[in-house]
């Protein structure tokens, strides 16, 4: 009987968490559309964002990982701010992961 019952949720929770991660991930495309639609400012924050990962990599391997978020928002950051024009690739990776 305990068997079973183990079996049983062994089984529905890692569908419930396929479930809610494929409800997230929609949801989350559909409301940043409409984010994005508002204005450029939360568009340039969405690089800035998504370039944080490949920033930590940046990072943690001292220079020699540089992935395309990165580059994207290096160049944006150098495009919006004349400070950043100045600021080495390192110095603009630890603001994005401050961020």
């Amino acid at each position: 009987m305990i068997r079973s019952i183990l079996f049983c949720a062994l089984i529905a929770l890692p569908m419930s968490a396929f479930a809610s991660s494929f409800a997230g991930t929609s949801a989350g495309s559909a409301s940043g559309a409409s984010s994005n639609s508002s204005g450029s400012s939360s568009g340039d924050d969405k690089v800035l964002l998504d370039a944080r990962e490949d920033a930590a990599g940046f990072v943690a391997s001292n220079g020699e990982i540089r992935g395309a978020w990165l580059e994207a928002a290096l160049i944006q950051l150098r495009e919006r701010d004349a400070a950043a024009r100045d600021a080495s690739d390192m110095e603009l990776a630890r603001k994005i992961l401050a961020l």
